[in-house]
């Protein structure tokens, strides 16, 4: 949605500092609004005078929240003066002031400010557009540039002064806001506990200020590289620390995805990037525990990368580990700095532990040998008494650990089962821990403690049904127009035309070797979306709709339009989908007030491209069945083609003007 800008003015006519009198109505009407609606923001005003000591509260918090905030300065109006110093005290950034008159505060001197010219007491009907443009260019500027220099003078004299968390700015008596937004971070939690990335990143793009969006496309970035969609996951780690540039956790899922891309080999990654993006972080948190323990883990990648190699035997495996140690030392010191900043954080010092112990194995050389002895109790400690329900496992796990450095094969059985009845049989932990022990068995490490640990755990993934985890080869998402409803005044996509669109649709999902391994999106409609669905299901490929409105009206406005007969082809269809049938209202609940009658069917296509990407963007192959012109309103098949095309380039375009 658009983002929301926020008028501080006089309001009515008033005295200007002349004495002429001035109708801000007309400049609010005339000049300010448009010329921000033209920046692409939505624009509200307050819609009476306020006066100090009763300001009205939904008002005070839209000035809080609003992405920009517009001041008036051409009257020393002392509301505007306060609405513009309260935004100032809590927010560094997103002010642009304008005025009519000279403006004398040297206060506000840091701020982006304009001018523009009054006669007769209203907008100078000569100078209007060119004032108008160039408020708008200056709102595009200041929008643009929301991460870079503080605009606040509070925050510009004050470089250490930290904005308050936006959840921290809740006025709790103005209900309809708050309400409206637990709503919708309801909605958000749902989804990103399904794991409907699509989902979280239309609400995302719903959310009525900035502060809400960004912490949406965090989070999505986080839900996308949880899933290993690594390069979809940075975009939105990017849209959120655009606007929250402080999040320390965006920071470091940015990081993370960095390392997998490098990790995976991607041209244009390396794990030297990902170590410089955690050093950054560092310079602005030194202390930062998980920081320290993430760059260990970079460090930890890059001497395991130099050892692990096919086609070596385990001897010069070993043999290689130990020439690149000063890669492994690196490792050391960066996990060890993660737990002296916080050791109740045990995850850095077991890792520091095991990696002295390596060194220590691998070398000979014992100048880890006092802080193997002082980290051990430490760790233990740490583990013992971890008050987390939800790391419980990941503190037995950690005993168990301790035990393959020191242990006796039995102890290290017995901890080890101790954390596996902890596990809930969640079998990506229990392999997790299998990955760090065959580490450990390649550099023949304590084999028979290691040997313990390994055998403790596969008993217990033999156990543990690994989670189905099917991804799709393909993901193709379909657009198409429907069926010409009887009597279409212009035909667009007549009923004659469906054999031949039938053929072509199947010839392209030929071309792509279509099958059971691979996924269709599309929503259901008459013609289109139906025969696209019918040549999927033929070729045994997985076909999900997403759908604008719930069934029974979808049915209605996009099923039986095209004639009755559609009705059973649709619920044949229907009855072999994949998955239930999804819809946006009771998925994303309803849609942002004031968007318009035909924003369900943007919406939706937003929707079923968010999701198709969520798989991975190399994989989406976008089949559109369109003429190549405008549709009857919003959210049509042009609109989904042009953001595919924007978005991926990979389209395959059956133009309906050449049957």
């Amino acid at each position: 949605m658009k983002p929301h800008a926020f008028v501080a003015m006089p309001f009515g006519t008033k005295p200007g500092p002349d004495g002429k009198l001035i109708n801000f109505n007309s400049v609010y009407t005339d000049y300010i609004k448009p010329a921000l609606e033209s920046a692409g923001l939505e624009v509200l005003r307050a819609d009476e005078e306020m006066r100090p000591g009763n300001i009205r509260t939904d008002m005070f918090q839209e000035l809080l929240l609003a992405d920009l905030v517009v001041a008036d300065l051409t009257l020393d109006n002392p509301n505007v003066w306060y609405e513009l110093g309260v935004r100032h005290a809590l927010r560094a950034r997103g002010v642009v002031l304008v005025s009519g008159a000279k403006v004398k505060a040297f206060d506000v001197y840091t701020d982006r400010r304009l001018s523009y010219t009054l006669k007769k007491g209203v907008p100078d009907p000569a100078r209007l557009k060119k004032d108008r443009d160039a408020l708008t260019k200056m709102v595009k500027a200041t929008m643009e540039s929301w991460h870079g220099r503080r605009i606040s003078p509070v925050y510009h004299l004050m470089p250490n002064l930290k904005e308050p968390d936006w959840k921290s700015l809740r006025i709790g008596e103005v209900r309809e806001f708050w309400e409206q937004h637990d709503a919708w971070e309801q909605n958000i939690e749902e989804a990103r506990k399904k794991k409907n990335v699509g989902d979280i990143l239309i609400l995302a793009e719903e959310a009525p200020v900035a502060a809400f969006r960004a912490d949406a496309w965090i989070r999505a970035g986080i839900a996308l590289r949880k899933a290993e969609s690594f390069d979809f996951a940075l975009e939105q780690l990017k849209r959120g620390l655009k606007i929250q540039p402080d999040s320390l956790k965006g920071e470091q899922e940015m990081g993370m995805c960095l390392q997998r891309l490098a990790a995976m080999g991607r041209p244009g990654y390396s794990l030297g990037r990902a170590r410089q993006h955690y050093r950054n972080i560092l310079k602005k948190h030194p202390k930062d525990s998980e920081t320290w323990a993430l760059l260990g883990r970079v460090d930890k990648d890059a001497w395991t990368a130099s050892w692990r190699q096919d086609g070596l035997t385990l001897k010069q495996m070993r043999y290689e580990a130990e020439q690149e140690d000063a890669l492994l030392r690196a490792a050391i010191d960066s996990y060890t700095e993660g737990y002296r900043n916080d050791p109740a954080h045990y995850y850095p010092g077991i890792n520091a532990l095991t990696l002295m112990h390596l060194y220590q194995h691998l070398t000979k050389d014992t100048r880890y040998r006092a802080d193997i002895a002082d980290m051990a109790s430490a760790v233990r400690f740490a583990a013992k008494y971890e008050q987390d329900e939800s790391q419980r496992f990941w503190a037995a796990a950690t005993i168990g650990d301790l035990e393959v450095l020191v242990g006796t094969p039995g102890k290290v059985r017995a901890a080890y089962k101790e954390a596996i009845a902890k596990s809930d049989k969640d079998w990506f932990a229990l392999a997790s821990c299998c990955a760090q022990l065959e580490l450990l068995r390649d550099l023949g490490f304590r084999p028979k403690a290691v040997k313990a640990g390994l055998d403790t755990f596969d008993r217990a993934l033999k156990k543990a049904a690994k989670p189905e985890q099917w991804e799709p080869r393909h993901v193709f998402l379909f657009s198409g127009h429907m069926i010409d409803a009887p009597g279409r005044p212009k035909p667009r996509f007549p009923a004659k035309k469906e054999n031949i669109a039938a053929q072509e649709i199947a010839k392209k999902l030929d071309q792509h070797g279509a099958g059971p391994a691979d996924l269709a999106l599309t929503q259901g409609a008459c013609g289109g979306d139906i025969l696209f669905t019918e040549a999927c299901l033929n070729r045994g490929v997985r076909v999900h709709w997403l759908q604008p409105f719930q069934e029974p009206e979808f049915i209605q406005n996009s099923v039986i339009r095209g004639g009755e007969a559609w009705r059973p082809r649709y619920m044949s269809a229907r009855k072999k989908l994949a998955a239930p049938i999804r819809n946006t209202f009771d998925a994303l609940g309803d849609p942002p007030k004031n968007a318009g009658e035909d924003y369900p069917y943007e919406r939706c296509n937003l929707w079923l491209l968010y999701t198709a990407l969520s798989y991975g963007e190399d994989k989406v192959q976008f089949i559109c069945l369109w003429n190549g012109g405008g549709g009857d309103g919003r959210g049509g098949t042009a609109h989904m083609y042009n953001e595919v095309k924007r978005r991926t380039g990979q389209v395959d375009w059956i133009d309906s003007r050449k049957f």
